[in-house]
């Protein structure tokens, strides 16, 4: 009777053990398909991009240029990539939230076309509570902010409606929309949003992510 039980007890422990294991195996799965589908809307080839292609650390940032917090990430995210020479790229993808913010973001991808778009970017951060006081673009005071770049600003009005511009605005959108992006900066590093929001979040999440891909 004793070994029929201890029998019994060890099918039990056995079964249970495989149904935790196909638990886990399945959950992993399910978290590595969510993972890829991530990356899948993370990731695009038109995205403006700083840092080396080969960097194993990837920031992609949703921002909107009108936004506050968005300026004031900036140079918080510029200094990461500095103090990890060749190991952190950052990618941009727009979720222009605010009214008009789209306007702007056409001329900054215009601005592209020139390869002057790091340099428009931090003009408009530089100075933007002259263009967009509380979080409201003027579109006519955009272009004030963008002289002294040497670009020629009657073409980046032209280029700004160009129909790969609409179309890399409107895949931002989409991309945004289906990542459950709801306000801006929002940051994914190597796939992964932050936990929460903040200065301290984003500083662990990227040094998780130096030590596991340097280690």
């Amino acid at each position: 009777m004793k070994r029929k039980t201890l029998f019994i007890s060890a099918a039990v422990a056995l079964l249970a053990a495989f149904v935790v294991g196909t638990l886990v195996y399945q959950s992993q799965k399910a978290d590595t398909a969510q993972a890829l589908a991530r990356q899948s809307l993370l990731v695009r080839d038109h995205a403006p991009t700083v840092g080396p292609a080969e960097a194993k650390v990837h920031i992609v940032e949703f921002l909107d240029p009108a936004c506050e917090t968005c300026r004031s990430f900036y140079p918080f995210v510029k200094r990461m990539v500095a103090a990890n020479p060749g190991k952190v790229r950052v990618s941009v993808r727009y979720a222009p939230f605010h009214k008009n913010s789209d306007y702007v973001v056409k001329v900054l991808e215009a601005t592209r076309k020139q390869g002057k778009y790091w340099e428009a970017l931090e003009a408009l951060f530089a100075t933007q509570s002259r263009w967009a006081p509380n979080h409201s673009p003027d579109p006519d005071l955009v272009w004030r902010q963008l002289e002294g770049l040497g670009l020629d600003l009657e073409r980046v009005r032209h280029d700004m409606n160009a129909p790969d511009i609409a179309r890399t605005v409107a895949q931002d959108i989409a991309d945004a929309k289906a990542l459950n992006v709801t306000q801006t900066p929002e940051f994914f590093v190597n796939g992964k949003p932050m936990p929460s929001f903040g200065y301290e979040q984003l500083t662990a999440l990227v040094n998780d992510a130096l030590a596991t891909a340097y280690r």
